[in-house]
């Protein structure tokens, strides 16, 4: 993309905190191939591919010099992140997560949008199921902010610049700035609280 090295995002967070919506503005404005992962991932009726098959699409999508790809799926962190030059993490606080999604999952209920491969949202398996995507947010939020957290301080991926959001208005800035070409700095994250 450009000198700044963000050739290859990867747009990481918890459920619903705006990793789809962030990698799509990016890779517009940047001209680039856009990977969403829950695409690849999903088939119809909200069956998950087989492993291999996912991993397939992976590869074959990530294959090219220039891409955005959102998704937090630990069976393609390897082949993705190992390709990749940059990861943008949407770390927003949870009661804003939530929100997020309980907005979102009520306008996709009611409207009845296609996501992708005819797979829905519906009242009844947001609302009144174990697959609910507001109970996902719960039961995953921490573990998984602790997972990004390990990963990004180990080290493992070491070859990655990392740069961190922990609100919307930090993510629309840092969106700004690569869309921009700007330089970023690696490991740039707001100070702790």
């Amino acid at each position: 993309m450009n000198e700044a090295g963000a050739d290859r995002v990867v747009v990481i967070g918890s459920s619903c905190a705006g990793k789809s919506t962030f990698a799509r503005a990016l890779a517009a404005s940047r001209g680039c191939a856009l990977i969403e992962l829950d695409e690849l991932y999903w088939a119809p009726a909200w069956t998950p591919k087989p492993p291999t098959e996912f991993l397939r699409l992976v590869e074959q999508a990530s294959a090219g010099e220039r891409w955005v790809a959102a998704g937090n799926y630990g069976l393609a962190r390897e082949r993705l992140w190992g390709r990749a030059t940059t990861i943008v993490w949407l770390n927003f606080g949870l009661p804003r997560v939530f929100w997020r999604g309980l907005r979102r999952t009520v306008a996709r209920a009611a409207s009845g949008e296609e996501l992708f491969h005819g797979n829905r949202e519906s009242f009844r398996q947001s609302f009144l199921s174990r697959e609910s995507i507001l109970w996902w947010i719960l039961s995953t939020f921490h573990r998984r902010r602790r997972e990004f957290e390990a990963l990004r301080d180990a080290g493992t991926f070491a070859h990655l610049r990392w740069c961190e959001a922990r609100t919307p208005h930090e993510a629309d800035a840092l969106l700004r700035q690569l869309q921009a070409g700007a330089p970023v700095a690696a490991d740039s994250r707001p100070p702790s609280p």
